[in-house]
């Protein structure tokens, strides 16, 4: 049985975040890995989906099976995630959503927003030092407008074939008739403390002695299947406005920390339509996400900046070489990410355009930093001729997420990486107003801002809060195409900061070094934030490589990743996937 991977995850992210030297003091909990009954054993020819839970993904095949579409099928699977997955995402949280229509990429932002009346100081106490990152988490000061079903409601517009009501059937099915607590649900919950004091996730997750309910349970929640069955019926307007919205900003509003949530924040509301960002990587051509997030920026910036260095280039596979360049490749991406990447509405980009961060000759100059050696914390570039006005964030905690894969009978495909933060959000579960047990947890997006508006220099923080801003992000939804702009590969990962790791892992493992892509999924993980600590899974590299890194200069912990790549990659046949054995997903397609 798998133990809590959250914990895992806080285990790694404090080594790295706050206190490098001790990081082995942490307590950090074992993980095993999870047989992948029920994946495609042989490519799929029509069809395939990949998600975090198998009922959300069953859901999707059902969707496809009757005419749907990719983006119909990636709506049906994120209302069962919602429902079966609530730790990771939901109806309450925000998205990054890439769809290919078989001609164009198109990006939609579902990222959530800060309320009208949030400042740079919302997390500041009296005395101007920020929160605590759990305390500002546990509060209504962390929840922005959800963003993910006026996403997915404008996909749909755009690239919907089924009635939009159809889409939610599968959920409200689950939501009404009960699915089965999973061993992954209940181990998280079992950690749980702050969620036990809400009344309604209490009375939902817990039994009359506070205690999870056990792996499964038959759970029912008719108060998500109700806020569904208008969704379904009046669309997103009644998630919006009226008694969902009312019920959602009262629980904000009456947290022992208010928020600053209106219901004029949520009918506000709308999603963007963003200019995908696409970059040619060892003759493929690798399509992510500009800003707000950060993910395909820092991934192109770490693979670009590995390509500079002769060894690494020619490996094929992890050796110390290739992770002691993957560190340090790792650390300039990591300042940039930190000195420049905020919402464009609010932030301008270095020369005006974020491809100046990948440009040759930058990465070029940037590699020549690269030493045999370890280096100290590195420091931002300046990939063109700007007056520096901002300072660079300090590292803090990123975690929660979960990733959808769908390619369509048409070929058409989504990348859907979505989110309500923390595992568990901030800790409040909203009825929707119906008054029946259960119903959907609300994110704690805004603590992905800088809790500190300025930096130690007083300069502003790109990524400090202003008032409807979307915080920056490491999701990275991504889509690969071969030499003649066939799609090859749509991938992403859960995972906080370890997200831009994961995906340049299997990046890598399956187009560089060739892995079938089940094996570049189970590679072991690592990860660098210019913070410290070169992170690797536990068991990951062998004790020569370890010493070698050591003799190099750089600090290791070893630690649990429990990253939750949905791969699908294209070959002789129809598709393959991955789904990561750290978490609970399949692959499944016909």
């Amino acid at each position: 049985m798998r133990r809590p991977a959250f914990p895992a995850f806080l285990a790694a992210s404090l080594a790295v975040f706050l206190a490098p030297v001790h990081a082995l003091d942490q307590p950090e909990a074992a993980t095993t890995r999870t047989a992948k009954e029920g994946s495609l054993q042989a490519p799929a020819r029509r069809f395939a989906v990949t998600a975090a839970n198998p009922l959300a993904v069953d859901a999707g095949v059902e969707i496809l099976k009757s005419g749907g579409s990719a983006l119909d099928a990636a709506v049906a699977v994120q209302a069962v995630l919602g429902l079966v997955e609530p730790q990771s995402s939901g109806i309450a949280g925000g998205a990054f959503l890439l769809h290919w229509d078989g001609r164009e990429v198109q990006a939609l932002d579902g990222r959530e927003t800060a309320p009208a009346a949030a400042t740079p100081g919302l997390f500041l106490k009296p005395d101007g030092k920020p929160l605590p990152m759990r305390e500002a988490i546990q509060s209504g000061l962390s929840t922005g407008a959800p963003g993910v079903l006026a996403m997915l409601a404008e996909g749909h517009r755009r690239h919907g074939k089924l009635p939009w009501a159809r889409l939610f059937e599968p959920a409200i099915r689950l939501a009404e008739q009960g699915f089965a607590v999973s061993p992954r649900l209940h181990e998280l919950l079992s950690g749980e403390t702050a969620l036990r004091t809400d009344p309604v996730a209490a009375a939902y997750f817990f039994d009359a002695a506070g205690a999870p309910k056990p792996v499964g349970t038959l759970l029912k929640n008719p108060a998500y299947a109700a806020v569904l069955r208008a969704v379904a019926k009046e669309g997103v307007k009644a998630f919006y406005e009226g008694a969902v919205a009312e019920d959602l900003v009262r629980r904000v509003k009456g947290h022992a920390r208010p928020g600053l949530l209106t219901t004029d924040d949520l009918a506000a509301y709308r999603p963007a339509v963003r200019p995908p960002l696409c970059n040619d990587w060892r003759g493929y051509r690798v399509c992510g996400f500009g800003p707000p997030t950060s993910g395909h920026l820092t991934l192109m910036q770490i693979l670009g900046l590995l390509d500079t260095q002769p060894a690494a280039r020619a490996a094929s596979g992890i050796t110390a070489d290739w992770m002691h360049a993957y560190a340090e490749s790792a650390k300039l991406a990591f300042a940039d990410r930190a000195q420049y990447i905020g919402d464009p509405a609010f932030v301008t980009a270095p020369g005006g355009d974020w491809q100046n961060l990948l440009s040759s000759a930058y990465l070029k100059q940037r590699g020549a930093l690269i030493g045999p050696k370890a280096g100290g914390i590195a420091t931002a570039g300046n990939p063109a001729p700007v007056q520096q006005a901002l300072a660079p964030q300090a590292e803090q905690l990123e975690s929660g997420t979960s990733h959808i894969s769908v390619v369509d009978p048409q070929g058409h495909a989504v990348a859907m990486t979505t989110s309500i933060e923390s595992a568990f959000g901030n800790r409040v579960m909203s009825d929707g107003g119906t008054g029946l047990a259960g119903g959907f947890l609300l994110n704690n997006q805004l603590t992905d801002f800088s809790l500190n508006p300025v930096g130690a220099d007083g300069k502003p923080v790109a990524n400090r809060v202003d008032a409807g801003k979307r915080p920056r992000s490491s999701m990275a939804p991504t889509l690969v195409f071969d030499r003649e702009g066939k799609l090859l590969m749509a991938a992403g990962s859960p995972g906080g900061p370890v997200i831009i790791h994961y995906v340049a892992k299997v990046l890598t493992g399956a187009l560089a070094w060739g892995l079938p892509v089940q094996q570049a999924v189970d590679l072991p993980n690592f990860g660098h934030f210019n913070s410290g600590s070169l992170i690797v899974e536990r068991g990951g590299l062998t004790a020569e490589q370890l010493s070698d890194l050591r003799g190099r200069g750089h600090q290791i912990v070893e630690t649990d990743l429990t990253s939750g790549l949905q791969v699908l990659l294209r070959v002789p046949g129809g598709w393959l996937g991955g789904a990561d054995p750290r978490r609970e997903g399949v692959v499944r397609g016909e």
